[in-house]
């Protein structure tokens, strides 16, 4: 079993930036690979960006790329995820996800957090 809770949203500018952070509790984090997910208003559910075991490996969505950074303090149990530039299309909620397998990338997940709001305005 693996608890995850997310911090780090808010309302920000276009432009401006965000750092989330998941914290992570229970299996241990480093035998988990992560993502990041978000789901704005009416749409489905879409991936982001995805880490593995060492934090090496990411892979992202062509529409952050660039712009987001995954990264991941295995010391610390934490998941990252860095958003600069962001644009009013980037407004959702977004998700920790943790994968009982060593890469993940958009499916494959396992244990969910509660999500966050991060809101753009233009």
């Amino acid at each position: 079993q693996v608890h995850l809770v997310e911090s780090g949203g808010g309302l920000v500018q276009a432009g401006g930036s965000l750092r989330l952070s998941c914290a992570a509790s229970g299996r241990t984090f480093s035998r988990n690979a992560m993502g990041w997910f978000r789901q704005a208003p009416g749409k489905e559910r879409e991936f982001v960006a995805a880490i593995g075991l060492s934090g090496t490996t990411t892979d992202y969505a062509d529409s952050v790329k660039g712009r987001f950074t995954i990264s991941r303090d295995n010391a610390k149990d934490m998941l990252y995820l860095q958003m600069n530039n962001l644009k009013p299309e980037d407004t959702a909620r977004y998700y920790c996800a943790a994968s009982t397998n060593p890469w993940a990338y958009n499916s494959g997940y396992d244990y969910w957090g509660q999500g966050i709001q991060v809101s753009v305005s233009s």
